[in-house]
């Protein structure tokens, strides 16, 4: 599931929000806001149980960051491991993982593509290539563009596809020289969930 290469847009509608992030998904659920199937419409009002709901939950964030069960559990063991709220320290671990740092600071249009370019090699973290899209950043960590025309080429055109795209203020970017820093992990406050993380965190401790 790390890759997920079926209908997207049907992950969508089944959970009825955009878990990708891609703004075509917002106009697929303004078009067709039910489950996908013949009793989509039907199905959407069942009652779900405790375990459904919780299940869905942890499904949003690992269609959101494009992780597969068993990659999922590690982070997760390793949040329950940290100091702190485990359900936060799910969420600042998704958040500060390689690919979703590129993807926030706009220099890919969505996770998928920045998963490309960091297996693919375009990108490096303080001089060295990391082709590891899992890789967690470290404060001051900077995040620079391979120096050859192809990938310079890319990313500034994905930087300027997706020029309005807010940059949170963990991060921060240079368009200019292609290039961007992470300052430090984010808030809880700032990070703004698909999922109810406490109910994930609940799944677990069953």
């Amino acid at each position: 599931m790390s890759r997920f290469r079926g209908p997207k847009g049907k992950i969508v509608r089944r959970f009825g929000i955009n878990v990708y992030g891609n703004p075509k998904f917002d106009r697929l659920l303004s078009r067709r806001p039910v489950a996908p199937g013949v009793h989509g419409a039907k199905n959407s009002r069942k009652k779900v149980s405790d375990y459904g709901l919780q299940l869905t939950e942890k499904q949003k964030l690992k269609y959101t960051y494009g992780m597969g069960e068993r990659q999922f559990r590690v982070v997760f063991a390793r949040a329950q491991k940290q100091k702190g709220i485990t359900a936060d320290n799910l969420l600042i671990l998704l958040e500060t993982r390689f690919d979703n740092i590129v993807y926030r600071m706009g220099i890919a249009p969505t996770r998928d593509a920045a998963k490309q370019l960091i297996t693919h090699g375009h990108l490096k973290i303080n001089g060295r290539r990391v082709s590891i899209p899992s890789f967690h950043l470290r404060i001051d960590d900077e995040i620079t563009i391979k120096d050859s025309v192809r990938s310079k080429a890319l990313v500034q055109r994905f930087s300027e596809e997706n020029s309005n795209r807010e940059v949170p203020e963990w991060l921060s970017i240079d368009k200019e020289q292609l290039k961007g820093k992470f300052n430090r992990p984010p808030l809880r406050s700032e990070i703004q969930s698909v999922a109810n993380e406490q109910l994930v965190v609940e799944l677990y401790s069953k």
